[in-house]
């Protein structure tokens, strides 16, 4: 039986087919047309879905929608009204919108899916997180906790799944939501929302909590289960365009900085005020949910449970023995949610997982490329490369990382979620110096202050990171050993915001963070055997099998697809070696290209 799930029209549309409960494919719409964030009918993925699993449309059996757009054009209409006349120009905007397309989502679906005769599914929201965070966990029985910024009236759900069957429980409804509160001081700090939310974190540590106070006396009344209210009249998303108001801009002492411009300690302390706020409050849902479900396993997804560093805390605070989170936990994964759902919830599948081995094939559910057609690619381009062995290839590549190069690393499926895991990545030496910066200047062309994540070794995680657990996705950040770390002098110590980029704080200082912390990925030779020969190599030959693990694309563009994609973000970059599949291409052999900005004008920056 093939299920086909679809999550369209807000941000990160995608597609996921299951067959007989297998996660056989999954992908967002961006990486085919090359639009980050594409919102548009994610019809390039479920074309590649659809390919995949070698069908066609006419030989679904069912789909399903992730949410239900009825209930969300209730609550914007209820909203509209409840704020009129404020609003109008937004209201005129969504109606149009509205009208023309997303009332019309079952036609749409029968449209695009040529030949499909079936029945078509609308699952809620936060029921689709929910599912696509406990129905592709390891666990037989796990709370299940969602929190993003808002689906139809929900912007946050507990409940537990056992078995085939997710029950919701409780939800906090719009317009209180810790995703939105968030996005808004990613607006103000001068970042892109739903897309900029992981600079704010990435930013926290520069800063100090110095608006914390003011935040949990003024914008919230946040109760001891971690329920709680904002205070509206700061905030103009229910009815607006834009996510603050001047009553917010008169609190925080100003308007919001402008986008591209220079990032001053304000926007530091109150991107650690925030992030505090967020973790006092995610850390409050979790032990209340902990003490109403009685579950030992905890599952997360939403858009918040893309937060790190608050996973982290979850994980070291308990009281949660296991956690798991859903790699692609924004809306993208609601349309793996969603065709779950359909087979375990409304078909009534059974469902046995065994508390080890989660559902995700590591997260590797996109396109991939044979070395034949690969290598028949660059002949015709007639682009210069070397092809390796797959013995020569793990140990070349380690000892190139440890002469200080840059490698595009293109290998097997693409990842399903907004983390690069060693399928479509970027890698360098963690023990450089000099790395971090490079890195982010000339390769990623992005913000000096943004930390980079290690890969590590599932077998050597301990030795290097106070983390004993399994973080295959990307999803924990965690404190880097005592072991390793270098202790501050006295003159750094008293380093303030942006200064204490540039001081090295342990042997691995291109991962390790101000704060001394580190978003970890572990890995294992059963998810990816050939990224974790490379871990082998780079421990048996240089003695540290950790290296930096960055997305393979540069800032506002989508992580890359294609051998194609790949090879045009290492021409235009400082990237030095490009390994596709088995072909090595260093870029001294290739024809130079023009140096020139124009190109970045194709992706929006976040």
């Amino acid at each position: 039986m093939n299920i086909l799930g679809i999550s369209a029209y807000y941000h990160d549309s995608a597609a996921c087919l299951v067959r007989d409960g297998d996660i056989l494919a999954a992908a967002q719409e961006e990486r085919f047309t090359r639009k980050k964030h594409d919102a548009a009918f994610p019809a390039e993925a479920v074309r590649f879905c659809l390919n995949r699993a070698g069908i066609d449309a006419s030989q679904l059996d069912l789909v399903v929608f992730y949410d239900k757009p009825f209930l969300k054009f209730e609550r914007l209409l209820q909203t509209y009204l409840q704020y009129a006349p404020c609003g109008l120009f937004s209201f005129i905007k969504a109606m149009a919108t509205w009208i023309k397309q997303k009332l019309w989502i079952k036609d749409m679906i029968r449209t695009e899916l040529e030949g499909y005769q079936g029945k078509i599914l609308f699952t809620e929201h936060h029921e689709s997180h929910a599912a696509s965070a406990f129905f592709a966990s390891p666990f037989q029985e796990a709370a299940v906790l969602t929190m993003d910024g808002v689906g139809e009236w929900a912007t946050a759900s507990y409940g537990v799944g056992e078995g085939n069957k997710i029950t919701l429980l409780q939800e906090i409804n719009f317009p209180h939501s810790l995703g939105l509160l968030y996005s808004a001081f990613t607006y103000y700090t001068g970042f892109k929302v739903n897309s900029g939310e992981y600079k704010l974190m990435g930013l926290a540590p520069y800063g100090e909590p110095r608006y914390k106070d003011l935040i949990l006396k003024e914008l919230l009344d946040l109760k001891e289960d971690g329920s709680f209210k904002l205070n509206m009249k700061y905030f103009a998303y229910p009815a607006g365009l834009r996510m603050t108001n001047r009553a917010f801009h008169d609190l925080f002492g100003g308007p919001p900085r402008a986008r591209e411009s220079r990032v001053t300690q304000k926007e530091m302390d109150l991107a650690r005020s925030i992030q505090e706020v967020t973790e006092e409050i995610v850390l409050r849902i979790v032990r209340h949910v902990h003490r109403k479900t009685g579950k030992k396993n905890l599952c997360l997804a939403g858009g918040v449970a893309l937060n790190c560093v608050a996973n982290g805390k979850i994980l070291r605070a308990g009281p949660f023995e296991n956690l798991w989170i859903q790699p692609a936990a924004g809306d993208a994964g609601g349309a793996l949610g969603a065709a779950l759902f359909g087979w375990y919830q409304y078909l009534d599948h059974p469902r046995n997982a065994d508390n080890h081995t989660d559902f995700m094939k590591g997260s590797f559910l996109g396109p991939d490329f044979s070395n034949e057609d690969t290598g028949k690619w660059l002949k015709e381009q007639g682009i210069p490369h070397r092809l390796l062995t797959n013995a020569e290839l793990a140990p070349v590549i380690a000892d190139l990382i440890a002469e200080d190069k840059v490698i595009g690393w293109f290998e097997g499926r693409m990842e399903f979620g907004p983390r690069a895991l060693g399928g479509r990545s970027i890698l360098g030496d963690a023990r450089s110096p000099k790395m971090q910066e490079v890195m982010n200047l000339k390769i990623k062309f992005r913000e000096s202050f943004r930390p980079f994540a290690p890969a590590v070794l599932r077998e050597k995680v301990s030795q290097y990171f106070q983390l004993d657990t399994d973080s295959p996705y990307m999803l924990l950040v965690a404190p880097v050993q005592d072991a390793i770390r270098r202790p501050m002098t006295p003159e750094e110590e008293k380093l303030f915001g942006i200064e204490k980029l540039h001081t090295l704080r342990s042997e691995l200082p291109a991962i390790t963070h101000v704060d001394y912390s580190a978003r970890v990925q572990t890995v294992t030779e059963q998810a990816n055997p050939r990224f974790w020969s490379l871990l082998r190599a780079m421990d048996e030959r240089h003695g540290c099998p950790v290296v930096i693990n960055t997305s393979f694309n540069v800032r506002g563009e989508p992580v890359v697809c294609t051998p194609q994609d790949a090879f045009r973000c290492f021409m235009r970059t400082d990237m030095d070696y490009l390994i596709i599949g088995n072909f090595l291409l260093d870029k001294k052999e290739q024809k130079p290209v023009e140096k020139d900005s124009h190109w970045k004008k194709e992706f929006e920056l976040d």
